[in-house]
């Protein structure tokens, strides 16, 4: 038998982590839940993560990974920056209103009372993470010459704010809502529309 790839036990691990949180809430699951719904065996699964802390982060990650990605290898020419903002919004929205991700952040919300960690390691393995990336862009279009952006953080935070706004709540509220293909075009064209002569300055 053809030994199976170590990516795919990450991954195995990962898609029955995701099941168990989702399904019974952080608090309740433990590691052995998590390798028996992989399934591996408890060393593999140590052999990976050594914390249910870690495996949340990287579930997040995971996720997150798409979006990540696409800020990572876009252009930073000036005569480009409306198509790679319209790339980042269309990776973001696609990301935030999955099923997994809204899923996710029910979880994480109910959980933080009692968890305040898992709030802060959330927030670390995504929004941070999407908000350095973002923000590092608008520093590099500043020195570019061509842009002044006055508060690259606030633009940042301004951005996604805006892609989420309150379609994200009424998301959040309902596990029935989810905006079709064409609300999410409409949505990142509104957006960049209002945010390119608003924050970007020639």
């Amino acid at each position: 038998m053809t030994p199976e790839p170590a990516d795919s036990k990450r991954l195995a691990i990962l898609n029955g982590a995701s099941r168990m949180f989702l399904a019974l809430g952080y608090r309740n699951v433990s590691m052995e839940k998590i390798a028996q719904a992989a399934p591996v065996s408890k060393a593999t699964l140590y052999k990976y993560f050594d914390s249910k802390n870690a495996l949340l982060a990287a579930v997040i990650s995971e996720l997150c990974d798409s979006l990540l990605q696409t800020m990572t290898q876009i252009s930073i020419e000036p005569d480009d920056v409306e198509s790679n903002l319209t790339q980042i919004a269309n990776s973001a929205v696609d990301l935030i209103f999955t099923e997994d991700a809204l899923a996710i952040y029910r979880l994480v919300i109910a959980e933080s009372p009692d968890f305040p960690e898992l709030g802060q390691l959330f927030y670390q393995s995504g929004p941070q993470a999407t908000l350095t990336q973002m923000e590092d862009y608008f520093r590099r279009l500043n020195a570019s010459g061509k842009f002044t952006i006055t508060d690259p953080a606030f633009a940042a935070d301004t951005f996604f704010s805006m892609l989420k706004g309150d379609l994200h709540l009424r998301c959040l509220l309902s596990k029935t809502l989810r905006p079709s293909v064409e609300d999410k075009k409409r949505l990142v064209s509104k957006v960049i529309t209002f945010f390119m002569p608003a924050m970007l300055r020639r």
